[in-house]
């Protein structure tokens, strides 16, 4: 009997398709198994941090952290969740098709980091790269093919989900750098072990946790104090460096440990170290591996340099009045143009800029000026409007350069 090729398709079930992993049971390799049984544990990590964000927090508690359409945030979120409970789940079914035991030993404490939608949004930043940088950083590790090409797939879902939540912090470069950060299992769990509750025992040394002391935003030209237990009263300070990894850079970037201040030049995550000597370090992860300068770390950080307008459109760095907004704000199209166009690196006057500076713009730009929404001087490309600027009208429609009936909810 002869079949259709359509009809052989039809016929496969459809959850076949669902994931690049279906496995048959068979003998792979012990550090395939490891890493395995290491992304599974991240993929829960990230579920379950997402999970938890979204059943404690309000469409109230979105718009009070500057996101005048609440549903926007938590549409992207609901949707990054989802795919990360897919990923735990299909790896778990592969670990189960391989003889492994597919449940994690692990478990996570989010209080700290879902104290509010801000510091959710900020945390979610860190946790995702995390997931790129650990798929990344695993992918010379595997010997399995099939499994490779199947890490690779997640890795640039992963990616896709950082790209996202860069719109979403409002601040940040939605892509930073043509490269991105491969990080080692041991780095990844200096970062990734503050979560854990309890014991989480992965086969897998960790790295001496490193964390920033400082308060408020790390930004260019930022002293950065640290604190670490691998960095105790017995360590001479002076001896030690603080080395920054950046994405497309061959090598870290090595500092004083007193002296460890944010260059300019950084925009985007960056993976901070605190190593014994000055010699820097290899942004290769195989030959990073070698690395015996690394007291601790790495922790990471995003330096905030050059603001997207999509992020400013998304969200403001208010406390949600401009969510509040009861009237249209339509701007000239000069001014607009300026917002559209405008992506250059904000300085501090940018950032402090008055009514008094929107004043020196056009007479279009001082006439949008005089409102809650007003625009700033569209001569200073450091800041491209205002924070609070949505244009959100009674029915919910904003006019920018003929976008209209965008709406608020």
């Amino acid at each position: 009997m002869r079949f259709s090729t359509t009809l052989l398709l039809t016929a496969v079930p459809l959850a076949a398709y669902a994931a690049p992993l279906r496995m048959t049971k068979r003998q792979v390799a012990a550090i395939d198994v490891t890493v395995l049984q290491f992304a599974n544990t991240l993929e829960q990590l990230e579920s379950q941090f997402y999970a938890a964000g979204l059943s404690k927090f309000q469409d109230s508690d979105f718009e009070a952290a500057g996101f005048g359409v609440s549903s926007v945030a938590i549409q992207q979120i609901t949707n990054i969740q989802s795919d990360e409970a897919t990923h735990a789940s299909v790896l778990e079914e592969e670990l189960t098709a391989l003889g492994q035991n597919p449940n994690s030993t692990c478990s996570f404490n989010f209080d700290s980091a879902l104290t509010d939608v801000a510091t959710m949004a900020a945390t979610a930043r860190v946790v995702e790269n995390l997931g790129v940088m650990a798929y990344l950083g695993a992918a010379s590790l595997l010997t399995d093919p099939q499994l490779l090409e199947a890490a690779g797939s997640i890795l640039t879902v992963e990616a896709r989900h950082q790209t996202i939540l860069n719109v979403l912090s409002g601040s940040g470069t939605a892509i930073p750098s043509a490269f991105d950060l491969a990080l080692t299992p041991s780095e990844v769990l200096a970062v990734a072990s503050p979560f854990f509750s309890g014991s989480c025992d992965l086969g897998i040394p960790a790295n001496p946790t490193l964390t920033v002391t400082n308060t408020g935003t790390i930004s260019q030209g930022t002293s950065l104090t640290f604190s670490s237990t691998a960095i105790n009263s017995s360590v001479d300070t002076s001896t030690l460096s603080c080395q920054m990894m950046i994405g497309g850079n061959p090598f870290s970037i090595s500092l004083p440990y007193n002296q460890c201040v944010v260059p300019n030049t950084v925009n985007g995550p960056v993976a901070i170290y605190v190593t014994s000597d000055d010699n820097p370090l290899q942004s290769n992860v195989v030959n990073r591996a070698s690395a015996n300068n690394i007291l601790a770390g790495p922790t990471v950080a995003f330096i905030d340099a050059q603001p997207e307008t999509l992020g400013q459109m998304v969200r403001s760095s208010g406390t949600g009045t401009a969510a509040a907004s009861s009237s249209t704000q339509t701007i000239s199209p000069d001014v607009a143009a300026s917002i559209i166009s405008a992506q250059g690196t904000p300085s501090a006057s940018g950032a402090a800029a008055t009514d008094t500076s929107a004043a020196s713009a056009t007479d279009s730009a001082s006439a949008a000026a005089s409102t809650s929404n007003s625009v700033n001087d569209s001569s200073d490309p450091s800041a491209p409007f205002r924070d609070d600027f949505t244009g959100l009208a009674p029915g919910g429609a904003i006019n920018v350069v003929g976008w209209s009936n965008i709406p608020s909810n």
